[in-house]
């Protein structure tokens, strides 16, 4: 597989869609809720005038995980902070960055940070969880996957998310579940993969902490 360059090391490509955005925002153009329809969309549809996060592969040299995470990071901000990000995310990106390792650096730290995600101190889940992220720190520093731990974390995860006393407990375990399944899984392109990562996403966040999600993403785009 072709390893993927942000923007396909073009900074011509950058301006366009950021250029593109802006225009959108300024008309009034971005909504949530839907893709892409009568000339307005959220994050994805008007970046690309559909609802194919793939197509982030094809025309930014970005990975579909990442689209993916913008869309849900866009519709669970506030109204104000959400017609920012699509402009937000796009700069953060830097033509030519290898962003192969942001995604699971970033679910490393819902794995990891309480205070985006409480659940993951709950008694019941907390080793369960430990389990994943540390499964996880191997792709987020580019190291292959153990896929025999995986399948053990994810297994405990599974379990915990079972037992799980309350909301927050079981939003932590369950990303933990999903994290240890997707590392495991034979192909990172996998419908019910991608679906899930939305999902997970979702599942960590009170309010307040999409607002703490967009912040950490800015930044990991930035550092790369």
């Amino acid at each position: 597989m072709t390893a993927l360059i942000a923007y396909h090391n073009d900074p011509v490509i950058k301006t366009k869609i950021i250029a593109q955005l802006e225009a959108h925002r300024a008309a009034d153009q971005l909504v949530k809720g839907q893709y892409w329809e009568g000339g307005k969309g959220c994050a994805v549809g008007c970046t690309i005038h559909g609802q194919d996060h793939a197509e982030y592969e094809v025309r930014f040299g970005i990975p579909e995980m990442l689209a993916r995470l913008e869309d849900a990071i866009f519709e669970g901000l506030p109204n104000g902070d959400a017609m920012e990000w699509p402009v937000r995310f796009m700069s953060a990106i830097r033509p030519g960055a290898d962003l192969s390792r942001v995604w699971w650096q970033f679910l490393h730290w819902l794995l990891t940070d309480a205070v985006v995600n409480p659940g993951i101190n709950h008694p019941l889940v907390r080793d369960a969880i430990r389990q994943c992220a540390d499964v996880v720190a191997a792709p987020a520093k580019g190291i292959p996957i153990d896929r025999i731990a995986a399948d053990s974390a994810w297994r405990a995860a599974d379990s915990a998310a079972d037992s799980a006393a309350d909301s927050a407990a079981w939003s932590a375990s369950w990303i933990a579940a999903w994290s240890a399944a997707r590392s495991a899984a034979e192909s990172a392109a996998e419908s019910a993969a991608w679906s899930a990562a939305w999902g997970a996403a979702r599942s960590a966040a009170r309010s307040a902490a999409w607002q703490m999600m967009a912040e950490k993403l800015t930044r990991l785009l930035e550092a790369t």
